[in-house]
């Protein structure tokens, strides 16, 4: 058997972040549902984790990313994540396309996330909303963080950047990338505490176990989305945060199971009771946001998200390769 094979450049070129933004709008649209998804499933691994992230779509493909998590990479000059992507036809179970599961998670996640901030930007009551220049805080200085600021500039194209980040030379580096593209971005890192006040959107984006500033930092109407952990013991943001703010969440069974923002918080009864709106539902407009109230969205990635990018790579990088 021959598969096709799209390395990382391959899959950045079939999926810039405007389409990749699409193509989440577009999963969800057309009947992708989050509550309906497979469970991440996790396995040890040498100094690290295996995760497993299996979904049948419900379409023409079916996939499943195989990746590791190796927290020891980053001091080696590689990143965290590392992975690959197996694409199946529905129909008959046959694998027909392979490709870089890093660089796939590495767009599928900001993807997601600036989806999510494009739906609540526009669910705000009157004479709240920012337009197309919000001013940005990104906590991270990793490749999502850089990833979430190329995606967040293709969704809010006069958008103004702060990055905060606890290595200088992470920041100065991603500061220095994103310029020669053409997109400026100040280092923030001296007061964190001033970014998020003057921000309009706050991203986080970091693999800190911890709550990254106070919650009552964020002023009344801003946008908060923590996308950088996964598991009931790691938050980027407290409880002040989450009792302020109107949520929404990537998925709600699997923030019960892995999302330690929200889970501190309030129980998973309360949150079960209370059903806050998933990506599903912002999407299709069914989010009510309350006046001169912040909403947060959580996230922890979930499978669907790598399949509906994946085909458009498969389909779309494809063509141009002809």
């Amino acid at each position: 058997m021959s598969l096709p094979y799209f390395d990382a450049a391959a899959v950045r070129a079939a999926v810039p972040f405007e389409r990749a933004v699409r193509a989440i709008e577009e999963g969800l649209l057309d009947g992708v549902d989050p509550e309906q998804d497979s469970k991440r499933l996790f396995s040890p691994a040498p100094d690290g984790e295996f995760l497993i992230m299996p979904t049948e779509g419900g379409g023409r493909f079916s996939g499943v990313k195989v990746a590791t998590i190796a927290p020891a990479n980053p001091a080696r000059g590689l990143e965290k994540i590392q992975g690959v992507y197996v694409l199946f036809d529905s129909a008959t179970l046959a694998p027909v396309a392979m490709m870089d599961g890093a660089e796939l998670t590495a767009i599928r996640t900001p993807a997601t996330t600036l989806a999510a901030v494009k739906h609540i930007a526009a669910a705000a009551p009157a004479g709240e909303g920012f337009g197309t220049a919000p001013q940005i805080a990104v906590f991270g200085a990793g490749v999502q963080a850089l990833n979430h600021i190329r995606a967040a500039r293709a969704v809010f194209a006069d958008a103004t950047f702060a990055v905060v980040g606890k290595r200088p030379q992470r920041v100065a580096e991603l500061v220095a990338t994103l310029a020669a593209e053409g997109i400026s971005v100040s280092d923030a890192s001296g007061d964190p505490q001033a970014a998020v006040a003057g921000a309009d959107i706050v991203l986080c984006v970091t693999s800190s176990p911890e709550p990254l500033f106070d919650g009552r930092l964020p002023r009344d109407g801003a946008i908060i989305a923590s996308v950088g952990q996964h598991g009931l013991d790691a938050r980027e943001v407290d409880a002040a945060l989450v009792l302020r703010s109107d949520i929404v969440v990537e998925g709600r069974a699997s923030s019960w199971r892995e999302s330690g923002d929200l889970i501190p918080a309030r129980s998973v009864a309360e949150w079960q009771r209370i059903g806050p709106p998933n990506l599903r539902d912002l999407i299709r407009g069914k989010l009510v946001r309350r006046p001169g109230t912040c909403c947060l969205y959580t996230g922890v990635g979930m499978a669907w998200e790598d399949l509906v990018t994946a085909a458009v790579v498969y389909e779309e990088g494809s063509k141009s390769c002809r």
